[in-house]
């Protein structure tokens, strides 16, 4: 291959690999942009920079513990109305880091994720809902087993895990489960005053996280009165 050719094809190669970077960061942008407008309409603080406290702050949620190089970024703050109370409300992006090697050479994978936090107004047992994996199904067939409900659907589609099955059946009661098989919400995480909803997949829009502050108001309200009632003696 001819000298020229060579460079011609390096130059091509740089000049695209700076296209896709500026497309990149435009887009990076423009989220940067709905999110701070998001947060004003909720009245909520935004905060842009990388907070590497988050992990210890949430580490009763397994998400917030992966791998290594651990970091919040584009924290929102703020409150809002849940079980007839103001609670507080922490969201925004996470992210960290995976480490591989295969002897010969090491690599490191960065995951990032969205999150949404709220604070209830009282403590309650621990409470996991998320869809039902592969492996939940092979701890299932060696007596492993989650709670189950009286839908055979539901009990198929989701993985509950709780200390009080009492409480988690309390939760999760007929309407609940047609709620959650409607929704397929990525997972829900009730622990020590927090209820964590996040996959751990991916980063959400704007309007995903207006979806997911709806969602969980839904998801609140579904909760029963005599339940709620308990909860505030």
């Amino acid at each position: 291959m001819e000298p020229a050719l060579i460079i011609t094809i390096i130059v091509v190669f740089v000049i695209l690999i700076g296209i896709a970077a500026y497309y990149g960061w435009k887009a990076e942008q423009k989220r940067l942009a709905e999110l701070r407008a998001f947060a004003r309409r909720y009245d909520f603080d935004f905060d842009p920079h990388t907070d590497s406290s988050h992990d210890d702050r949430y580490a009763q949620f397994e998400i917030f513990r992966k791998g290594h190089s651990r970091a919040a970024k584009n924290t929102m703050t703020g409150r809002i109305e849940l079980f007839e109370t103001s609670c507080s409300v922490v969201c925004g992006d996470f992210r960290y880091k995976v480490t591989s090697s295969n002897g010969k050479s090491t690599t490191t994978t960065t995951y990032r994720f969205s999150y949404l936090i709220v604070h209830p107004p009282w403590d309650t047992p621990p409470l996991l809902i998320r869809p039902e994996g592969f492996f939940d199904k092979v701890a299932g067939a060696f007596g492993f087993d989650d709670i189950d409900f009286e839908s055979v659907e539901f009990s198929k589609k989701f993985f509950v895990k709780s200390s009080d099955k009492r409480f988690a059946y309390d939760v999760v009661h007929p309407r609940m489960m047609e709620f959650l098989l409607a929704e397929r919400p990525p997972m829900i995480d009730i622990e020590d005053r927090a209820l964590c909803l996040g996959g751990g997949a991916k980063r959400w829009s704007a309007a995903d996280f207006e979806a997911r502050f709806d969602f969980v108001r839904r998801f609140c309200e579904l909760w029963p009165r005599h339940l709620v009632k308990d909860l505030n003696r």
